[in-house]
Formats: C-alpha cells, sequence, structure tokens
C-alpha cells in the first residue's frame, strides 16, 4: 500500500503534585523535541515523521517518558485534555506570544486554555489532502478529551468550540473550519489574504506591519483545522484534542490511512462514503453540520458515528476521554485539580503500554 511520512505534535498541560498548573522548563529542557508553547504550563511533544505505526509509537513513547520522568524529577505531571478544566490565564512567556495577546486582546482566553494534537502528512496532491481532511473534521469526536471550558460543561470537544469560536468573530476567519480548495493557489490566496487581514488587525492595536513580518508568517499567522505548511511541507491537521497517546497514534494511522489513499484513487464529492476506487466527501455545508454535532456531542450523535463508519473508521476502538469527564455543569479548581491528577496517572500507564500494542500494523506496513 501507498504510505506517507506522519509526524505527531501532542500538547499537554504540565501540573504540580497538588494538580496546579505551573511551569514546564524542567521537562522542555530535558529533550529537543519537547518544545515550549506561548504559556508556561503548556508544551509540546513532537515526533520524527514515520513510515510505520510500530516506528511511531516508539519514537512518540520514548519521548513522552523522557517528559514524564523529568516532570517527576521536578514534582510535576503531565496532563492530557484538551483544556485545563477550569480557567488558565498565565501571560505570554515570549514575544511572539506578547504580540499575539495585544492583537486578539480578550480573545486569546481560548488560545491559553486549549490544547490539541497536531497531525502531519507528508505532502503530495495538497488539494485532494486539504479537501479530505477538512471532510474528516467530524473524527475529532474520535478523540475528544475535555467536556469542560472554564470550569464550565460546555459540549464534547469544549476545546474546539473554544477555539473556534470564543476567539471573537473578527478572528473566528483564523481559527474556525474553512471550506474546501478549488486549487492550491486559490488556498494560498486566502492565507495570504489572512495575513493581511491579521497585519490591519494588528496595526488596530499599535503593534507594526515590521513587527508583524519578522514574528509571524502567513501559514503560521492562520490557525485553522487544516494547514498548509509550505516550509516542511507537510498538509496538517490540526482538529482533535490532546488526549492519550495510544489514542493518537491510532488516530494519526486510520487518517493516514485514508490520506494515502488520495493519493491514488480519485476525490469526489456527493454522500460520504469510502469505496474502493474513489473517496466520496459530503458538500461544505452537510459537513458543517457534522462537524457541529461532533463537537457538541461527539459520538453519542448517530449522525457522527455513522458518517464516520462509512469513511472507514472503527468506532469502536476509541475510548474518548470526554465521556469518562462527565460531571455537575460547574466544575471547581479542587475537583479539576483531581481530575487532571487522574488523567496525569492515565497518560503514564498509556505511556508505558503503547508499544504494546505493536502487533496491530492495521495502517503501516512494517
Amino acid at each position: 500500500m501507498y504510505t506517507l511520512t506522519t509526524g505527531v505534535e501532542l500538547e499537554l498541560w504540565v501540573v504540580n503534585e497538588r494538580g496546579r498548573l505551573c511551569d514546564g522548563t524542567e521537562v522542555i529542557e530535558a529533550h529537543p523535541r519537547i518544545e515550549p508553547e506561548f504559556i508556561n504550563p503548556l508544551i509540546e511533544v513532537k515526533t520524527e515523521p514515520h513510515t510505520s505505526e510500530r516506528d511511531l509509537r516508539r519514537d512518540l513513547q520514548s519521548v513522552l517518558q523522557t517528559a514524564i520522568l523529568a516532570a517527576e524529577r521536578a514534582s510535576k505531571r503531565l496532563v492530557p485534555l484538551g483544556t485545563p478544566l477550569t480557567e488558565a490565564d498565565p501571560p505570554a512567556n515570549c514575544e511572539r506570544g506578547r504580540v499575539f495577546e495585544t492583537v486578539y486582546g480578550d480573545g486569546v482566553r481560548s488560545a491559553k486554555n486549549c490544547a490539541g494534537t497536531h497531525i502531519h502528512f507528508e505532502r503530495e496532491d495538497a488539494v485532494d489532502q486539504l479537501n479530505l481532511l477538512t471532510a474528516l473534521d467530524p473524527a475529532l469526536a474520535l478523540t475528544s478529551s475535555s467536556p469542560y471550558y472554564a470550569g464550565e460543561r460546555r459540549a464534547n470537544s469544549a476545546r474546539a468550540l473554544a477555539y473556534r469560536t470564543d476567539c471573537g468573530d473578527e478572528f473566528r476567519c483564523f481559527t474556525d473550519l474553512w471550506e474546501y480548495a478549488d486549487s492550491l493557489s486559490e488556498w494560498r490566496d486566502r492565507v495570504d489574504e489572512k495575513y493581511e487581514r491579521f497585519k490591519r488587525l494588528a496595526a488596530d492595536r499599535g503593534v507594526s506591519g515590521e513587527t508583524i513580518e519578522a514574528l509571524f508568517a502567513p501559514e503560521n499567522t492562520v490557525l485553522n483545522p487544516v494547514r498548509l505548511r509550505e516550509c516542511q511541507p507537510t498538509v496538517e491537521w490540526r482538529a482533535p484534542d490532546a488526549t492519550l497517546p495510544s489514542q493518537v497514534v491510532r488516530l494519526a494511522s486510520d487518517v493516514e490511512r485514508l490520506v494515502s489513499r488520495a493519493a491514488t484513487a480519485p476525490v469526489e464529492f456527493g454522500a460520504p462514503r469510502l469505496e474502493n476506487d474513489r473517496l466520496k466527501l459530503p458538500e461544505f455545508e452537510a459537513l458543517r453540520d457534522v462537524s457541529r454535532r461532533a463537537i457538541e456531542s461527539g459520538l453519542d450523535s448517530p449522525t457522527v458515528e455513522s458518517y464516520l463508519r462509512e469513511l472507514g473508521f472503527d468506532t469502536a476502538a476509541y475510548d474518548p476521554l470526554s465521556s469518562r469527564l462527565r460531571g455537575p455543569p460547574r466544575l471547581g479548581e479542587s475537583a479539576a485539580r483531581t481530575r487532571r491528577l487522574r488523567q496525569a496517572g492515565r497518560l503514564q500507564a498509556d505511556v508505558q503500554d503503547l508499544t504494546d500494542e505493536e502487533t496491530r500494523y492495521s495502517m503501516f506496513p512494517a
């Protein structure tokens, strides 16, 4: 089977032994592929690109084991949740982050309270890849990991809801799902137009165009669920929450199978379906409805489950953490700390067992 190199970036919260969000410097310093985010309690763990599921598992396990050990030595833990459950409001820790705060204003709150999974696929037929990953947006339901945002139970994926909608109407074009692309040049034109818009918004807030150009490239100004990364070059899928690494690898594997198929089979539009000789994707308005249901209800929505099964996902193979975190409409800080520590323990056990699933190379050949 045709395969693409695939890499994973997983964001994680850092907490102390009492479950409070804290600085993750010691963890970042432990490995070159553990990087800071723009607030101190959030870090990102990266793999190299791989063509086998076994290698992806082993790489992710190795880096996470290093991260967990470094955290333990500093009396800290790592938490695989899409949000910190209650609100986090630490200051930005770098110049780029501080400019981002200035431009977004109150809308920066969602960026500070969301942790995601980013999966990079080797770029081949970029237009088909961009459109397929757009159509796979409802697959975020397979790994939703937090129903709470700022202490309020909001949706099956509270992260996706907040990240896409809470930044304010003038910024939603930078965070929400984009329509399908007609061509690569048309997609790039969109990115360039959003970059110019970002510079205008920055200027309105007293940030010069020179500063924006020094700190932001067009491709990292847009924060949408699907991005074209020119510098790597990859197509990046950013729809899923941060979650347990076993679920991340399973999802990366399942989605890679579809993205690889798009390199050899035609991608068409109509009733969504995976066929032997083609991939059929829904019209965009129909997709938006399924995505909304995926964010709100996850796999509890029959529409979402049916949609994902039509595209070849075994939904029963997934165990979204959101379903384990159901509770009262409002969650206090004490309860949030307890839940963070519980999920930190689950992360540690999951990492330990990550390579025990090496016999299921359902996606990539060895």
